[in-house]
């Protein structure tokens, strides 16, 4: 038992050693001016497909899904419910 507890310990100090470690040096990392750009840059990118993909599913599948799911989708994709089919394509094309 003894030497389970001592182990433990020694596990423990250093694994919050080593978690500290890390944490300061991801820290250091994300006070970086080109990370947090890179990272701004990709969330935008993220959103942009995510917009179109959406504009895209409510495009080709709006007619299958409920009327709830197929207004969300074109919410999301930034297309409104009266527009015309013209109007939703050009505004995919220009993400």
């Amino acid at each position: 038992m003894t030497g389970v507890a001592v182990g433990y310990v020694l596990g423990a100090r250093a694994g919050r050693e080593r978690y500290e470690r890390l944490r300061v040096t991801a820290e250091k990392l994300m006070s970086n001016p080109a990370v947090r750009n890179t990272v701004d840059s990709a969330t935008q990118s993220g959103r942009q497909a995510a917009t179109w993909a959406a504009g895209a599913v409510a495009d080709r599948a709006g007619d299958k899904l409920p009327g709830p799911v197929t207004s969300k989708l074109r919410a999301v994709g930034g297309q409104e419910e009266d527009a015309g089919p013209e109007a939703q394509t050009e505004g995919r094309a220009a993400l």
